[in-house]
């Protein structure tokens, strides 16, 4: 399989489609590929819809992207994988960046960051290709560990199915700022605003099957999240 190309023109509307676009707050919706990428790009958890055995499903799984397209992966043997290859997909992930308390339970709502892709998902079969976009999943949640670590065993990628899909169609909906209540409702004597909230690294907490002369690794200091 051939690798995808890495570029494309950032078009505000390349992304936009009728199925993709906002229909309510409409005001949210970015549908350009630099928001879209750095929200993809900043959660690696996604969740995947999609159907299996005329069911609707939908599956958590890591994501990532290389260029224009985005990656995930799980066991050679996942019926959900089998079931995805060559079907219509819709890829999601989400950052929750506060609670907004407005002076109304009506006009209450979260301050996110969302990405939504809609495309035809296809599986990765070459092995070096594979290999490949799994050292950089592992590159981008980790960096610096890859080559820390025992080499990966033919076995190991042969076991592994590894999806793809073209980022062709989707949107970005983000949501900042304070509440945004009823004119009248400003006047009322009732405390307003945000708390905010992120996802947080805390320290690290070693194997007790570590050997005793393996010292943390400096590379730790460099992984990052939301």
């Amino acid at each position: 399989m051939s690798q995808p190309k890495t570029s494309r023109p950032d078009d505000a509307a390349e992304l936009k489609t009728n199925r993709s676009r906002l229909r309510r707050a409409h005001e949210r919706g970015l549908y350009d590929r630099k928001t879209v990428y750095r929200v993809l790009d900043a959660m690696p958890l996604g969740h995947i819809g999609y159907q299996i055995d005329g069911a609707p499903s939908v599956l958590p799984t890591l994501q990532w992207r290389e260029g224009d397209h985005v990656y995930w992966h799980g066991s050679a043997a996942s019926r959900a994988l089998r079931a995805m290859d060559g079907a219509e997909v819709c890829l999601t992930v989400t950052c929750m960046d506060g609670y907004v308390l407005a002076r109304s339970a009506f006009h209450h709502s979260v301050n996110f960051r969302s990405a939504m892709l809609f495309g035809t998902a296809e599986r990765v079969t070459d092995a070096d290709a594979k290999a490949a976009s799994l050292q950089a999943m592992v590159e981008h949640i980790f960096p610096g560990r890859w080559e820390t670590l025992r080499p990966m065993t033919e076995q190991e990628v042969k076991a592994t199915a590894l999806m793809r899909m073209p980022i062709t169609e989707g949107a970005a909906k983000i949501r900042t700022g304070p509440p945004k209540d009823d004119e009248e409702d400003y006047a009322l004597p009732i405390w307003a605003g945000v708390v905010p909230m992120a996802m947080e690294l805390q320290a690290p907490v070693p194997d007790p099957a570590n050997l005793e002369a393996v010292a943390m690794p400096d590379h730790l200091s460099r992984i990052r999240i939301g």
